[in-house]
């Protein structure tokens, strides 16, 4: 047996010994070092984009530490168990995104009687007829109901419909006076001519 064992012992301390097999197992050695202080520091930093606490990105890397080199891997496992499931920044924009989302919805104008969404480019509301716009006359512009003048060319909505009425007055002033007077008038003369006549 140890005719067996001696041979392979000093092929194995040969190889130990050698200087080529030193260099690459002090480097492996460094390797293994530096990934683990890496892991630490990635731990470190991953922390500190996925919370405001300042404690929690040390406390994840001591835990990667305290592992030694040998077993950080299972603390790395550990760490991505436990670590929040968003960063700061995915936080962010995911609340951009809401807000946009219901700006978007805000801006739907609703009717003000049924509160149905409306358009914004609909004259009379389709579930409770409600007037929501009106046409300008001027320039066939959508304005608000409510607005005394057009707030695009500016015409005063209150002249524009008395104008009608200015109209139909001054058609009226301008006609030709009637007599109420004229048939009468005419009928007692018809009435004289027939009298002379028959005498």
């Amino acid at each position: 047996m140890d005719a067996i064992l001696g041979p392979i012992g000093e092929f194995w301390d040969g190889f130990l010994s050698n200087p080529v097999v030193q260099l690459a197992s002090q480097l492996i050695v460094i390797y293994v070092v530096l990934l683990w202080l890496g892991t630490a520091y990635w731990a470190f930093r991953d922390m500190q984009a996925r919370t405001e606490n300042p404690i929690l990105p040390y406390f994840a890397a001591a835990l990667i530490i305290f592992f030694t080199p040998l077993l950080f891997i299972f603390a790395v496992v550990l760490y991505l168990i436990v670590r929040p499931r968003e960063s700061l920044a995915e936080v962010y924009e995911r609340s951009l995104a809401e807000e946009s989302l219901l700006a978007e919805v805000e801006k739907n104008e609703l009717c003000p009687v049924c509160r149905d969404r409306v358009d914004s480019d609909w004259l009379v509301c389709p579930n409770c007829r409600t007037r929501l716009h009106r046409v300008c006359p001027s320039c066939n512009r959508l304005a608000d109901p409510t607005w005394p003048l057009c707030a695009f060319c500016g015409t005063d909505f209150g002249r524009e419909s008395s104008r009608p009425q200015r109209r139909a007055a001054s058609s009226t002033a301008d006609a030709p006076p009637t007599d109420s007077t004229a048939p009468a008038d005419a009928t007692a003369e018809h009435a004289r001519l027939r009298g002379a006549t028959n005498t």
